[in-house]
């Protein structure tokens, strides 16, 4: 076998692997690049590879950085199955056909106000195209094999992270073995369940994303506790982008605890301003053994907000409520689109408020300016003053951190012949190398952009 690195390398966007036999060519995850503007240009670029010529995709999870490239695919030729879980493919379903929503909205206000140089500025892809691809998408169960081809066969693990979140292990009839980890979860998660205990494979390809940071130890809801009530005592707003996958649950879970044992006024008004967000927030009920919640408690947590669904009930939150202090979660996690841009637009300025990031924010996104404290954020073609306070919260990460990906490693009987670090920015992907060969002693690599692996 061969793979090939299409995707989240030195970066953390853009998964994509390219895995060859002698009879099939398999796509492990196919996800758009965010963040840096050389990134996001690889979105329009030809793919170095042919999608006709691709027979299958297997997607660890829905997130857009996973998934997000999929139409574009399917558009460009791809006529084969998609194969995921049952909670990945409805993750996918709200999540493509929203992405495709927005592209076309955003490229219609820049050729509406002029602020691009391309006449006219096009969508990477359509609602209608992401729709279209979702019909080739196969979903299959945990735990179970099944064949590829004569040769190799696949199967998928719970990973944690987030609704449907898989692990991907594939083996040949000769009993090599590759393991695609995904996006790791955290084995603690008040929400999700720990990621499975895998205990073998010949070839591991191993996200980074916190490789070389640990995660704060302090109490998630106690940090957001004190930073709300700080925010409302002084009569602000808290905005909080959030992805609306995975994280945007988390936080209505935490919001859900304050109200509870009283440490937020039960009137203070919480909106969740994301169709995205709000509509997997309602598949937590239908997904019962994906997460820890009772089906009481997910009625609760959803309940905890006002979900605003249409442009007018999201404009009513400045009508109806501009001078309340509130919460505001709405999409994207890392302020490179949707509607937190509006709501950024009006309480950037604003001394009493707070913007909220509650995950990793992807180098050149708006949230990693914000983070790093530049005082003007450029949205929709003008510069915004940042006169509001910033906090990052990386006690929110659903990623697993480095000492916790070293726990699900140890797990392993044999070690890897090799392990493949990807999905982390350089520093990171260093730091988890170094981890590795430090406890385990393991060959790693850290593969290049387009680099090629004989397994």
């Amino acid at each position: 076998m061969k793979i090939t690195f299409l995707g989240a390398t030195g970066t953390v966007t853009g998964s994509k692997y390219l895995l060859e036999d002698y009879t099939s060519r398999i796509l492990v995850d196919c996800g758009l690049f965010q963040g840096l503007k050389e990134l996001r240009l690889r979105n329009w670029n030809p793919l170095p590879i042919d999608p006709a010529s691709i027979d299958k995709v297997l997607l660890t999870h829905a997130h857009l950085d996973h998934s997000g490239y999929i139409p574009r695919f399917v558009k460009a030729g791809f006529k084969g199955p998609i194969h995921c879980s049952d909670g990945t493919l409805d993750l996918c379903r709200i999540l493509l056909p929203d992405s495709g929503r927005i592209q076309e909205e955003d490229a219609a206000r820049v050729n509406r106000y002029g602020y691009t140089r391309h006449h006219p500025a096009l969508p990477l892809y359509t609602e209608k195209e992401a729709n279209r691809a979702l019909k080739q998408f196969q979903p299959v169960e945990f735990g179970s094999a099944y064949a590829l081809n004569r040769d190799l066969s696949f199967s998928l693990h719970r990973a944690g992270h987030i609704l449907g979140a898989s692990f991907v292990r594939l083996e040949s009839s000769g009993g090599t073995s590759v393991l695609f980890s995904g996006d790791i979860g955290r084995p603690n998660d008040p929400v999700m369940k720990e990621p499975a205990k895998m205990q073998d494979a010949d070839y591991l390809v191993l996200e980074s994303t916190y490789g070389n940071r640990k995660h704060d130890s302090i109490d998630p809801a106690k940090e957001i506790g004190d930073i709300v009530r700080t925010t409302i005592e002084r009569g602000g707003t808290v905005v909080i982008p959030s992805f609306a996958v995975g994280r945007a649950q988390l936080i209505l879970f935490y919001i859900h605890q304050l109200k509870a044992t009283g440490q937020l006024p039960g009137n203070l008004p919480v909106f969740l301003d994301s169709p995205m967000a709000i509509n997997a927030s309602e598949l937590l009920c239908r997904h019962l053994s994906d997460h820890r919640m009772s089906r009481s408690l997910c009625h609760d947590v959803c309940n905890v907000a006002r979900f605003t669904r249409t442009v007018d009930e999201s404009k009513d939150i400045f009508n109806s409520y501009h001078r309340m202090p509130k919460i505001i979660i709405s999409a994207s996690g890392m302020a490179t689109g949707g509607r937190v841009l509006h709501h950024l637009k009006t309480y950037l300025g604003d001394r009493r408020s707070t913007i909220l990031l509650v995950g990793f924010q992807a180098a050149g996104t708006r949230g990693d300016r914000l983070a790093r404290g530049e005082k003007e954020i450029k949205i929709h073609g003008d510069m915004w003053p940042v006169n509001a306070d910033v906090h990052l919260l990386d006690s929110m990460s659903a990623h697993a951190d480095y000492t916790e990906i070293l726990g699900w490693l140890e797990n392993f009987r044999e070690p890897p012949r090799k392990v493949f670090i990807v999905h982390g920015e350089p520093e990171a992907a260093l730091g988890m190398q170094s981890h590795i060969q430090e406890k385990f002693g393991w060959e790693t690599v850290i593969p290049e952009y387009l680099q090629e692996e004989e397994l």
